[in-house]
């Protein structure tokens, strides 16, 4: 079953956000998901800790350097799709729950330094290919962006990527309220009352689209870094 990595150095990029998004809207599609939650500062379990999480969706907490291969493997038995919130450090941890994925998706802000630090996991991608002797297909998620502006840095950013070979999505993870209210209500976007939460419409649009496009990455084989984009 497909192994979703969500990795990412830089704090604030929108990792587990990103994760818990992909993983509601495919529980929400009636799939089994199983989420490792390996942040040390665990998002994803105080998430999973409120109401409303899918009962087709598990948490696994408390994954160790030691213990993350048999976490994946153990999952991927079990669910049709595994997930993987990592910790924000290029550890040994990091590189094995890396050499497991099907895809390797490195969320970012749109900005000069963000992008800096997301070279930083690309290039531990690239280092885990050699490694463990195999592609591993790899795509840059801009996150936190305006729905109704994009910049013209952003838009260098993306070209300089592409020109190094590095997919980059086509949906982006727009600033939206809603994705920071499951955090604190619990549940998915679809659980939110509209009444607390402004716009959450256009938010599920988005998570619907950016889980519509992962599927298309890993029904294709996705490329992998260093492939024409």
């Amino acid at each position: 079953m497909p192994t979703i990595v969500f990795a990412s150095p830089k704090g604030g990029a929108g990792k587990s956000t990103s994760a818990v998004v992909l993983a509601t809207e495919l529980a929400g599609r009636g799939a089994t998901v199983a989420i490792i939650d390996a942040d040390p500062n665990k998002p994803v379990s105080r998430w999973a800790g409120r109401p409303g999480k899918p009962e087709t969706l598990t948490v696994v907490a408390n994954a160790t350097e030691d213990s993350i291969l048999d976490q994946i493997d153990q999952a991927a038995r079990q669910a049709a799709f595994v997930i993987v919130d990592l910790e924000g450090t290029a550890s040994l941890m990091v590189g094995y729950a890396i050499s497991r994925a099907d895809l390797v998706i490195v969320p970012t802000q749109g900005s000069l330094l963000d992008a800096t630090e997301a070279v930083k996991a690309i290039r531990l991608v690239r280092n885990m290919e050699k490694t463990a002797g195999k592609t591993i297909p790899t795509a840059v998620l801009f996150t936190r962006t305006s729905a109704a502006i994009r910049p013209r840095s952003l838009q260098a950013i993306e070209a300089e990527f592409a020109n190094s070979g590095v997919r980059v999505l086509g949906t982006q993870m727009h600033e939206r309220d809603a994705f920071r209210a499951i955090f604190s209500f619990g549940g998915s976007l679809s659980d939110l009352d509209r009444g607390q939460v402004g716009n959450v419409a256009a938010a599920i649009a988005n998570a619907r689209t950016f889980t519509a496009e992962v599927l298309s990455v890993i029904k294709s084989g996705g490329p992998a870094i260093g492939a024409a984009a």
